[in-house]
């Protein structure tokens, strides 16, 4: 039996846009409730929502019997122990947080990978291969670094500097903008519709496609998130769970209350 490819990764090798939805609550039944959503994939953040491995398992799990939407897990730390423990779940594609230089991306990338018999490959420990669900397929190991997904954030003033030896380190698939701490990074703090933002954007986008790679980015503009991908942004994240909640739970209560933020208002800004 193969081991299963990895549709979301062929995706943006193939530069078909990818549209996502961003997971923070933490709970499996709101997962899979986004899952039949009909999203391309959807993010389980590891690090700025409460999420141990049992709920990414859990979330995993659930998301599986939607096989239109990929599930990737973004990581707290760029640690090659977590990083094995993630992948040992049964994900495919990860996303690693402030990522600066192309050394740390090279480290990654070889965390990602199983060691091959030509003494190539990278270090990830083998066990998990036997102990989930990757268990079921025989040449797994052989296998894996081909269906193996890597994303990087770039999201600092350093990261940009070195954003072209970033996305030309061979094994990394894509890298995404963050655009929140992004904007802290050059001096504009919650706002990351700055113009000196946006403008380091498109050309953090322009790069990475000169660079061969995937380009993606978060946002919860409508507008603007057709703008990304009409300059060839790949993977779009276009809503988070957290921010839909509290946004249309807010504006149900103000027309009702007659206070209280709107749906509107609610809903610029907050961005990873």
């Amino acid at each position: 039996m193969k081991t299963p490819i990895n549709a979301f990764k062929l995706a943006l090798q193939e530069r078909r846009p990818q549209i996502g939805f961003w997971l923070g609550l933490a709970n499996a039944y709101s997962a899979e409730i986004c899952a039949g959503a009909g999203f391309d994939w959807l993010l389980l953040d590891g690090e700025h929502s409460p999420n141990g491995l049992q709920d990414l398992l859990s979330q995993a799990q659930a998301i599986a019997a939607y096989p239109a939407s990929h599930a990737i897990a973004r990581v707290p730390v760029g640690d090659a122990v977590l990083i094995k423990q993630y992948l040992d779940l049964g994900l495919q594609t990860l996303l690693v947080p402030m990522v600066d230089t192309a050394e740390q991306a090279s480290a990654l990338v070889r965390a990602i990978r199983y060691p091959q018999d030509d003494g190539e490959g990278g270090i990830r420990g083998m066990a998990g291969g036997r102990a989930s669900r990757w268990g079921r397929y025989p040449q797994y190991a052989k296998e894996a670094n081909e269906q193996v997904c890597l994303l990087l954030q770039a999201e600092t003033r350093e990261a940009l500097k070195n954003l072209d030896a970033i996305a030309a380190t061979p094994g990394v698939h894509g890298v995404f903008i963050g655009p929140a701490d992004l904007s802290a990074s050059l001096g504009h703090v919650g706002n990351p519709g700055h113009p000196d933002v946006q403008l380091a954007i498109e050309d953090a986008i322009h790069r990475i496609l000169q660079a061969g790679k995937a380009p993606g980015i978060l946002t919860t503009d409508e507008v603007q998130a057709r703008h990304y991908l009409s300059l060839g942004a790949v993977f779009v994240a276009v809503g988070l769970d957290t921010q839909m909640l509290a946004s249309q739970t807010s504006a149900l209560a103000a027309r009702f209350k007659g206070d209280g933020p709107t749906a509107s208002a609610r809903s610029k800004g907050s961005v990873y």
